[in-house]
């Protein structure tokens, strides 16, 4: 009998440690014991893992049995150990060589049968063991194409405990190296903004917003095409780029989100949540380590919140501070937990409650404020472009649709826009207008001259914008000088801006 070392690794939401599984034999009463922070289901793995080693024909021993967990301050929840630590068993009675199974991250459950079964979090999983300089990770078949997505990795997937029990011992062949879906496929194409009908503004803030990564909210009556619009914006983003899309893959991966093949997500995703979401459902939650929620599987792409006054206010508020900082920190009982939430916010609502046009709409006053107060100012003033989406005419409903621009046509000015940004901000944190701090567009080299920033200090000096807003202003006459080509922004590309911040046709004139 021999002390025997395997390889795991914990998950605290997408962030992971390699976790060392010690398996000791010794004299005493037949039994398995743990020691390290085991969870609940760690330690029921114990008589998933008799059964998947006698199932597999291989003996079980019959004496006392310590497996230790480090490090022992690490909580380990799951059944992600199961291979590791049957592994581990069977390297300490000497069934296996103890030098062949120590060099591994195992990554699997066992069934009682001895099947390798997949786990949640693969992704992440092996992203962590890479970066503690490991090299092998042997996972479930199911597994196999999520684990490949890790270059320079020797990533091998089983089938079963006795392919690995046989292979270990020499008796059989290695299985061969996991390889990713090489697919090109990235997703069924999105719909075309050529097929919203007229609607000039709001394409126009569609696409400073795709632009500067600035939030959205619509407002107009039912029909007017709000949804039609919102449902187009993630077309008008660029595809992901390598670190942010394994970022967004290793969300899914979690959450349990990714398909069968288990391919790169290359798209900007979007969530739509109903409107009767609750709190935990739009920033995550569950019991013992929360799941990542609509925020976190909308990140780098568009979180839609349709008819939005209809939202519970507690839900609509817990969005702030991920607004700010791009993650959420979720803390329960099992411990706290990170996810990264960087989305772009669009926001749609109708008037007033009874959702009528102007002319049938018998609401009263009082009622459309009540209504309209359900978006907290401190929400809305996070918000950079705001649009009043009116009713389409009659004219622009039957005009030429293939005179319409379309979707890939903004997409590439889009792009140009934000290459321009991340090459001027390419020496700070930033690559984007929308998440630049307001202090850094008011000092140099950035500050603007007087003259340009005339309209916007007017409604600043007149009470009509907050300093924030004021800072808003100047992200967004940044991504329309942008679009444009312009090095900086002059008077009409504030002016622009501002009318986009309040909503107001004056602010060409302020």
């Amino acid at each position: 009998m021999a002390l025997a070392r395997t390889l795991g690794v914990a998950l605290n939401g997408v962030a992971g440690q390699v976790v060392e599984i010690e398996s000791d034999i010794s004299s005493g009463l037949p039994g398995m014991s743990f020691t390290g922070l085991a969870d609940t289901s760690v330690v029921e793995s114990r008589d998933r893992i008799r059964a998947a080693v006698l199932n597999s024909g291989v003996d079980w021993p019959n004496r006392k049995i310590t497996v230790a967990l480090f490090p022992a301050d690490v909580r380990k929840v799951g059944s992600r150990f199961d291979l590791a630590m049957a592994l581990a068993v069977l390297a300490s009675a000497d069934e296996i060589r103890v030098d062949a199974v120590a060099d591994a991250v195992w990554i699997a459950e066992l069934g009682l049968d001895g099947r390798l079964r997949p786990v949640r979090g693969v992704l992440p999983s092996v992203v962590t063991a890479q970066r503690a300089g490991v090299r092998r990770v042997v996972v479930a078949q199911a597994n196999a194409a999520e684990a490949a997505l890790v270059q320079g990795m020797d990533v091998r997937a089983a089938h079963d405990l006795r392919e690995v029990i046989d292979w270990l011992r020499g008796d059989g062949s290695a299985p061969p190296p996991a390889e990713p879906d090489d697919d090109p496929d990235t997703g069924p194409e999105g719909p075309d903004l050529a097929d919203v009908a007229g609607q000039a503004a709001a394409k126009r803030a569609l696409e400073v917003a795709a632009a500067g990564g600035h939030h959205l909210y619509l407002v107009g009556a039912p029909g007017a095409g709000k949804t039609m619009l919102a449902e187009r914006l993630p077309g008008l983003l660029p595809s992901l780029d390598a670190a942010a899309a394994l970022e967004v893959t290793a969300v899914y991966s979690v959450a349990g989100h990714l398909d069968k093949k288990a391919r790169l997500v290359r798209r900007a995703p979007m969530q739509a949540p109903h409107h009767t979401a609750s709190v935990a459902s739009m920033v995550g939650g569950g019991s013992h380590l929360a799941r990542p929620g609509a925020i976190s599987l909308a990140h780098h792409g568009v979180l839609f919140l349709d008819e939005a006054p209809e939202f519970s206010p507690r839900a609509l508020d817990a969005l702030r501070q991920p607004l700010e900082s791009g993650f959420v920190i979720l803390h329960r009982g099992g411990g706290a937990v990170s996810y990264p939430a960087r989305f772009l916010l669009v926001l749609a609502a109708n008037p007033c409650p009874c959702g009528s046009r102007a002319r049938d709409c018998v609401c009263p006053p009082q009622s459309r404020r009540r209504y309209q107060q359900r978006l907290s100012g401190p929400l809305l003033d996070r918000i950079d472009v705001r649009v009043h989406v009116d009713p389409v005419p009659h004219a622009d409903l039957f005009d030429d649709a293939a005179g319409r621009e379309s979707s890939r046509a903004v997409a590439a000015r889009v792009a140009v826009a934000r290459a321009a940004a991340a090459e001027r901000w390419s020496r700070t944190p930033w690559r984007m207008n929308g998440a630049v701090p307001g202090a850094a567009l008011r000092a140099a080299p950035w500050a603007l001259p007087h003259a340009a920033l005339a309209p916007a200090q007017a409604y600043l000096q007149r009470g009509e914008i907050s300093a924030r807003g004021f800072d808003r202003v100047l992200r967004l006459a940044w991504t329309v000088a942008d679009l444009a080509g312009r090095g900086s922004p002059e008077m009409g590309d504030v002016a622009e801006a501002l009318y986009f911040r309040t909503g107001s046709s004056g602010a060409w004139a302020a």
